[in-house]
């Protein structure tokens, strides 16, 4: 236990035969339940695993039939440590790159009571862009971006890692079958958090590259995916949140936002037909559509970020 709290990490693993072993016996001894959650691997995973639980009782092996993805893998184990009354749950990869010495850091906000979810910050390292490689590090400050007007947590930085804890209260509320299952879990699982107001801390951490870990990102497929599925979960929020459980005229403003947006593009297109033979044809109506939905996209950031500067 940790701080009276009965603390279960969910391990994801596909594959980590290399890494998977080391990452159990570091695990540090206040950990009262290590549930391996194994995405139907096709190394030594499994055996490996299988071979440690003889020793250590606190291990849990979970198995899927196929192969479900990282989220699918990490709602596995969360659903476990829900049906098993854990107070405080924690994600740590099994490729090593989450380093147990970080966990009480990770545990502290949570056990407090401070936080509902605290997670891992590893832009805010002085070292981060020597570290991260840089396709990464670009990606995930873009994918940040947008997981902050997506999700409305617009304190949140580093959106993909998934070094996390989440206490008892938000693993009841939240609907694990419904999670994405992909690379775009931590991204999906801010947006769930937000609507049930639950306050989220970055806790600030050192990245871990080039231990022998091999990635699974395959990045031109998340490069579209994800995107695609943050616009899909703000149009969620904005139902959710701000018309079926508490209506804000924020989504005036993004709605007229948008539309104007959209009316911007046609004109533009109008305007680039038409500049050879008449150059000021449409301009001046372009701008101010251009102008006028910025300015209203703008304000309704501002009323989101005010309406949940709370949950810091």
């Amino acid at each position: 236990m940790y701080k009276s709290k009965n603390i279960s990490v969910v391990v994801p693993a596909y594959n980590e035969e290399k890494q998977i072993e080391n990452v159990i016996l570091t695990m540090p001894k206040f950990v009262d339940r290590i549930v391996i959650v194994d995405d139907k691997s096709t190394d030594k995973t499994v055996q490996i695993v299988s071979k440690l639980i003889k020793k250590n009782r606190k291990i849990i092996l979970i198995q899927h039939k196929k192969n479900e993805g990282v989220g699918g893998a990490i709602a596995s184990g969360y659903k476990w440590c829900k049906n098993n009354n854990t107070d405080v749950s924690v994600v740590m990869a099994g490729d090593g790159q989450m380093l147990p010495k970080d966990l009480k850091t990770i545990l502290d906000p949570v056990a407090d009571g401070q936080a509902d979810y605290s997670k891992a910050n590893r832009l805010l390292s002085g070292n981060a862009f020597t570290k991260i490689p840089k396709y990464r590090y670009f990606g995930n400050s873009m994918l940040t971006f947008l997981t902050k007007i997506a999700s409305g947590y617009w304190h949140v930085v580093d959106s993909q890692t998934g070094y996390c804890a989440i206490n008892n209260k938000m693993l009841n509320l939240i609907e694990w079958d419904k999670m994405y299952k992909g690379y775009g879990q931590p991204n999906d699982l801010l947006v769930r958090l937000n609507i049930y107001n639950a306050v989220v801390k970055d806790v600030p951490i050192e990245p871990v590259y080039g231990i022998g870990e091999k990635s699974g990102i395959k990045v031109r497929k998340v490069f579209f995916t994800i995107p695609v599925l943050l616009c899909k979960m703000f149009l969620w929020r904005m139902k959710e949140k701000y018309i079926i459980r508490d209506f804000h005229p924020l989504v005036f403003f993004y709605s007229f936002g948008l539309i104007l947006a959209f009316i911007s593009s046609i004109l533009f297109l109008r305007l680039v037909y038409y500049w050879p033979r008449i150059p000021q044809f449409n301009f001046l109506t372009w701008m101010l559509c251009v102008i006028t939905s910025i300015q209203f996209i703008i304000f309704a950031m501002w009323f989101d970020m005010e309406y949940n500067r709370h949950l810091k």
